[in-house]
């Protein structure tokens, strides 16, 4: 009695052992930090308020100035940081694809062969020829079932992966959003602090003239005349530096829209706000800081990262066990040769393999992918903690910033008013020129400070938010419309590049999944 089975009778007994199938390796635990889910920081609940607008992830509309949302929208267009993010999405679907492949037969192999004998024998007394055809053609079918989880394992890591990259590319997007509307602010500091230093050289270039005539007609000494020329010059001297600081903030902001170096492309006039720093007040959330730590796209990452490897400790414990896999095979075959049968040849069977002596390999393969699960959970709740410091951070600085600047508003006040006071006093002679010189050196030095102090509360806002993981939004497609043709007139894409359907911020694994032709 022959030991094969008909293969339609395997089909079912196939489909009974797949559905009854068990997933070896753990399952992936949700990381959430238990301090996490009830964070708070005082520092952070004095700088913050709740309100419906604007949203979180454009948070850079707190701030209406339309320059910098054009910016921002040109390099979520242009940025080379975020195009290579949105390509490795699409390089982790095709990994998808392939991991999802192995619900399906793993061996598909079609052959055919053509074969011509000629032949030609003789001797001194016969000479016989033969011509001889050989025509055959099969298929042979693999398919290991998934008895322990391995395809499927393979499949779940893949599909963290994916929503690993997608959360990477979301992040990219946060740091490019910060970092261009903190290049964009600090050219403002720079243009307002130019903009005062002319106007104090103005100033102490009009003592200079009048301290250089004074000595010219003997009313004044020469001390007088070289203190202030001292101070002019040293004032006038900062200018070439500012200019120099404003280029370079110039062309970062180039860089980060993806454009060389020099003029901006038309729309983008820069001369529309010169100079003007926005007045910080608080940062706008939508939800409590607690949840929004465990948002941010790079935690998401992280925490994806983790569920991946978790399933790479099911696929390879898979190999502890043995795999039975289902072999099938179709042939044809004919020739010419006379009194030779022509027809049709049909084999199935089971076949199990088992690595029985593996002498460690396997369960020191297991303990490889443990530890680096564990290096992922390690690095994930380290992660959780340094967003809270970042959080925390900017916070502080804010608070700060903002103490100071009320301080510094009312120096800048006193200063301007003691050099009003100099001068007159100067004038009508009841002080020498030193007190001119002093008020018009500390006048410079508390504006330019109040000015750096209110760039620096701008950055530290834009910080917060960023710690918070504001501004991964964007609604241009993970892959620009230039790639995508380039792409599919090299390789056929299928529906793989079309844009995939952004999940909502904070979804968590393995809740979200993704399909092969999503």
């Amino acid at each position: 009695m022959s030991s094969l089975i008909p293969w339609s009778r395997w089909v079912p007994v196939s489909l009974l052992c797949i559905g009854g199938c068990a997933q070896v390796g753990p399952d992936f635990q949700t990381q959430h930090e238990s301090w996490s889910e009830n964070w708070q920081d005082p520092v952070v609940e004095q700088v913050v308020e709740q309100r419906p607008q604007p949203d979180m992830r454009q948070w850079w509309q707190v701030f209406s100035d339309a320059t910098l949302e054009r910016l921002i929208a040109e390099a979520d267009a242009q940025d080379a940081g975020v195009k290579i993010a949105g390509l490795r999405v699409m390089e982790a679907r095709a990994q998808l694809g392939i991991a999802q492949a192995g619900r399906y037969p793993q061996s598909q192999v079609a052959s055919a062969d053509a074969l011509y004998v000629h032949s030609k024998k003789s001797n001194d007394s016969l000479s016989t020829t033969s011509r001889v055809w050989q025509l055959s053609a099969g298929v042979d079918v693999g398919w290991e079932l998934d008895f322990w989880g391995r395809f499927s394992r393979a499949i779940e890591s893949a599909d963290a992966a994916y929503f690993a990259a997608r959360a990477n590319h979301e992040a990219a997007l946060v740091l490019l959003h910060a970092q261009l509307a903190e290049s964009y602010f600090a050219l403002r500091t720079a243009e307002a602090r130019l903009r005062v230093a002319r106007e104090n050289a103005r100033l102490q270039k009009r003592s200079y003239e009048i301290t250089e005539r004074l000595f010219k007609s003997g009313e004044s000494d020469e001390l007088d005349l070289q203190q202030a020329r001292t101070q002019y010059l040293g004032t006038l001297s900062s200018i070439p530096e500012l200019e120099s600081q404003i280029m370079r903030t110039h062309n970062a902001l180039a860089i980060l829209i993806g454009r060389p170096p020099g003029p901006f492309p038309e729309g983008l006039d820069l001369t529309e706000k010169e100079g003007v720093i926005p007045q910080i007040q608080r940062a706008v959330l939508q939800d409590v800081p607690a949840n929004l730590l465990l948002r941010r796209p790079d935690i998401r990452a992280a925490e994806s990262q983790v569920a991946a490897q978790s399933a790479l400790i099911g696929v390879a414990k898979a190999d502890l066990y043995p795999s039975l896999t289902l072999l099938g095979s179709i042939g044809w075959s004919a020739t010419s040769l006379p009194g030779s049968l022509n027809g049709l040849v049909l084999l199935g069977g089971p076949s199990v393999r088992w690595n029985v002596f593996d002498y460690g390999r396997i369960k020191n393969n297991v303990r490889v992918q443990d530890a680096r699960l564990q290096q992922l959970i390690v690095a994930y709740q380290d992660s959780v903690r340094q967003a809270a410091r970042e959080a925390d951070d900017a916070a502080s600085a804010l608070v700060k910033a903002l103490e100071r600047e009320e301080i510094l508003r009312a120096a800048s006040e006193a200063a301007n008013r003691s050099l009003t006071l100099a001068n007159a006093l100067f004038r009508e002679g009841y002080s020498d020129f030193q007190r001119v010189l002093d008020a018009q050196r500390a006048l410079f030095a508390q504006q330019d400070a109040y000015l750096v102090n209110r760039g620096n509360a701008v950055s530290d806002l834009i910080a917060l938010y960023k710690a918070l993981g504001g501004g991964w939004y964007s609604d241009q497609p993970v892959v620009d419309a230039a790639s995508r043709e380039q792409m599919r007139q090299r390789t056929d894409w299928g529906k793989l590049l079309d844009e995939p359907v952004r999940p909502a911020a904070g979804t968590s694994l393995p809740a979200q999944r993704a399909t092969p032709d999503e």
